[in-house]
């Protein structure tokens, strides 16, 4: 009986080492992409360039004023929205500027009364194809 104790007792260990050599080559096979890969890895994704101008608004009674500043090599449209406080006062939307690279515009816009929110959006865009005159 004595024997059969110590037979399962190896077998037991040796298994035990077997997989604690081989657990680490499995990470790093399943790390690498495997054998089957031979060691080339998918392309990682662009990370987008940083686009959009910068823009600093501020409301002094009815009116408002947006300075935008674009320090991107890319060009960005953008456009300033006045949301009076009076109900019978018009909002406003203003015209789309185009502000090329390294260019700072000034977007004004105001209401008959109180101004109750102000805010610019943005429109990138890479420049091919466009015409920034």
């Amino acid at each position: 009986m004595r024997p059969t104790r110590r037979r399962t007792w190896v077998l037991l260990v040796s298994t035990a080492a077997v997989a604690a050599l081989m657990v680490p080559a499995g990470i790093y096979a399943a790390g690498s992409g495997g054998a089957a890969d031979s060691g080339t890895r998918a392309p990682r994704a662009p990370s987008p360039e940083p686009a959009g101008s910068e823009c600093r608004t501020t409301v002094e009674g009815s009116l408002v004023i947006s300075y935008c500043h674009n320090p991107y090599p890319s060009l960005d449209v953008v456009r300033l929205h006045t949301e009076c406080a009076r109900w019978w006062d018009v909002d406003g939307d203003g015209a789309a500027v185009a502000v090329g690279p390294g260019h700072t515009v000034r977007l004004q816009d105001r209401c008959w009364k109180e101004v109750a929110a102000a805010w610019v959006t943005h429109s990138v865009n890479d420049g091919r194809g466009a015409d920034e005159g």
